[in-house]
């Protein structure tokens, strides 16, 4: 289908369409906002039960939904952390999170994602786990994308997947409804 212009079409005018409404914040895991498409939460689920990641790292956590997704599916696995890495972790999603019933199994390092200190202590975070998975989900320009990629790679063990949030950004056209903060990067 990928190949497919007239599939390719559809997908971009529904995307497009289905932003400017914010149709991808209209979600939630457990009671905590999480925004993502549907489509993508159940591809997420396959990937971490096939997986069975012991820690999951993500950049960016915005309202906290997705660390609650993966501490769920980690407690369902009877194992695992979800540690979020968030440089603008607003104080009443930081409380929804140590509140929520599964907040064991969730941490949060505030800072860049890109930054040498951060990156260092994801790294000390990784260290004893034996199957880590890494999902970049924060700031979707690709200079950024691309360090995160150069940072994060490394901390994904054999078996396991580094998942790119947001590639589909690039096709949305920039509307009074839906402005965002980076370019598509064209070859």
């Amino acid at each position: 289908a990928a190949a497919d212009d007239d599939v390719r079409s559809l997908r971009t005018s529904f995307m497009a369409k289905a932003f400017a409404y914010g149709y991808h914040r209209n979600f939630s895991w457990l009671g905590i906002p999480i925004i993502q498409l549907p489509q993508d939460i159940i591809a997420l689920q396959e990937i971490v039960w096939e997986t069975r990641p012991t820690l999951i790292v993500e950049t960016g956590v915005a309202f906290g939904g997705a660390l609650v997704f993966y501490a769920s599916l980690l407690q369902l696995l009877g194992e695992g952390e979800a540690v979020g890495v968030e440089v603008e972790l607003r104080s009443q999603n930081e409380r929804a999170l140590l509140a929520h019933p599964l907040a064991h199994r969730i941490s949060v390092i505030k800072g860049s994602s890109t930054d040498a200190s951060v990156v260092a202590e994801v790294a000390e975070r990784v260290r004893p786990h034996r199957r880590v998975m890494v999902v970049l989900d924060s700031n979707h320009s690709h200079e950024h994308v691309a360090r995160e990629l150069e940072l994060y790679s490394d901390f994904v063990t054999p078996g396991c997947y580094l998942v790119v949030c947001g590639t589909s950004v690039a096709d949305l056209p920039e509307t009074p409804s839906y402005q965002r903060p980076w370019t598509a990067a064209r070859n």
